[in-house]
């Protein structure tokens, strides 16, 4: 026999309906919500972008940050990402590099390829991209190709910005610096062999399908893209371009810290490694290759597939 006082029937007479309520809105007011719809629409134009080309969440805090009023914490920008992303396309998947070291002043070299609006027009843009691996120090130049008179070209810009040419360049057999045949041996271009003459420089070339063999550059390429390149910048040319970058280059150095010394600026670090630079050359490099062509009757010529 179970005994129940008044008082207990009286408590539960009195309740109101104990059927479970709907959970509160966990966005309800916090900071972002006023910047929701910009930042969904940064997301969602990161759609019509390459994957590697797409706003990170610290490149969407820091724009919040720079762009607006906004002044929530980095993890109130987190959580509100995160849940774009799972509601929209799901987490995307995450990379992994291997860190070498390297001694003072070598460098590694390779392309990358992003969007940006020249002259008006939206291009793809072939991005050199040049790591010196002791101090961190990362640059990135414009370029509308990757020959061998692109690559050069690059090259030049990055000696003349830092004030001197690396004694060692590491970097794969892309078409513009030479070709590899079936022995593993890599042929220069005659263009670049000249330029690597004229610079005295040591040119070593990964083994094929190596990428850790250069991970510094291989890391720089997704950086620079990801801070640099997002969103979309703008020029009138491809040498306004690539001193926009150098400069946004030299800013991201100051601003971020070399890995072998957490508290010391990267900037600082490559003042030291310049030491270890070789100077430039008295005279400037051509960057041009001399071909005979025979005109047709419309006085066309073919060079490299173009008339």
């Amino acid at each position: 026999r179970l005994h129940v006082d008044r008082g207990t029937v009286a408590k539960y007479a009195d309740m109101e309906d104990c059927s479970p309520k709907p959970k509160a809105d966990r966005r309800y007011g916090s900071k972002i919500d006023p910047y929701a719809h910009l930042v969904d629409e940064w997301l969602e134009a990161d759609r019509l972008l390459p994957r590697k080309q797409r706003h990170t969440i610290r490149r969407v805090h820091d724009r919040l940050l720079a762009e607006t009023d906004y002044d929530g914490e980095y993890s109130t920008t987190m959580r509100y990402v995160h849940r774009w992303r799972e509601a929209n396309r799901g987490v995307p998947d995450r990379e992994g590099y291997v860190r070498l070291e390297w001694a003072a002043g070598s460098m590694q070299v390779d392309f990358g390829v992003a969007r940006a609006r020249i002259a008006g027009e939206m291009a793809d843009v072939h991005c050199l991209v040049a790591s010196l691996p002791y101090s961190n120090m990362r640059l990135c130049v414009a370029l509308p190709g990757e020959n061998a008179e692109c690559l050069c070209h690059g090259l030049m810009l990055v000696f003349e910005h830092i004030g001197g040419v690396p004694p060692v360049i590491v970097m794969d057999n892309a078409t513009g610096a030479g070709r590899r045949n079936a022995k593993g041996e890599v042929a220069l271009t005659g263009v670049f062999s000249a330029f690597v003459a004229h610079y005295r420089l040591e040119v070593r070339f990964c083994n094929p399908y190596s990428g850790n063999e250069k991970g510094s550059v291989e890391n720089a390429v997704g950086f620079l893209r990801r801070n640099l390149m997002v969103p979309p910048m703008r020029a009138e040319s491809y040498g306004q371009l690539s001193r926009l970058l150098l400069e946004r280059c030299d800013g991201l150095a100051r601003d971020s810290y070399c890995p072998r010394l957490p508290d010391v600026p990267v900037a600082e670090v490559f003042d030291e490694e310049r030491a270890a630079l070789m100077p430039l050359p008295s005279t400037a490099f051509d960057p041009v290759r001399w071909e005979s062509r025979t005109a047709d009757k419309y006085g066309l010529v073919d060079i490299d597939s173009n008339r």
